[in-house]
């Protein structure tokens, strides 16, 4: 998002993932985080709260899940995330996760919802 040229319904978004399991394991949680670059600066600056970037105050969000999902090398878990304030509250973010997983051990099709204060 550009935040010089956004405009008031620009807060709410949708995007689309697709994650490719590394190892066999199960999966209890997604993690939500941001990269951020101030461009319009003398020196370009930003910063990751990506959980393999050097720490911040700002800290990457878990979304737990209702099940445990096992998933298997190579599996592929596709879904989107929606974020927008919230209608009673501006300053608290609502959060829906769709995803899928359609593996050997695990077949799962779930909507979960999250509010962020």
């Amino acid at each position: 998002m550009d935040i010089s040229k956004m405009v008031l319904g620009d807060a709410s978004f949708t995007a689309p993932f697709k994650l490719i399991a590394e190892r066999d394991d199960y999966i209890h949680a997604f993690v939500a985080y941001f990269d951020v670059s101030f461009t319009k600066c003398h020196k370009l600056m930003g910063f990751s709260t990506g959980p393999r970037s050097r720490a911040t105050h700002w800290k990457q969000t878990v979304l737990y899940l209702e099940d445990v999902l096992t998933i298997c090398e190579g599996e592929t878990i596709i879904g989107s995330m929606t974020v927008a304030p919230n209608k009673k509250n501006p300053r608290d973010v609502d959060i829906m996760v769709k995803y899928s997983l359609s593996g050997r051990r695990c077949v799962v099709s779930r909507v979960q919802f999250y509010k962020m204060r």
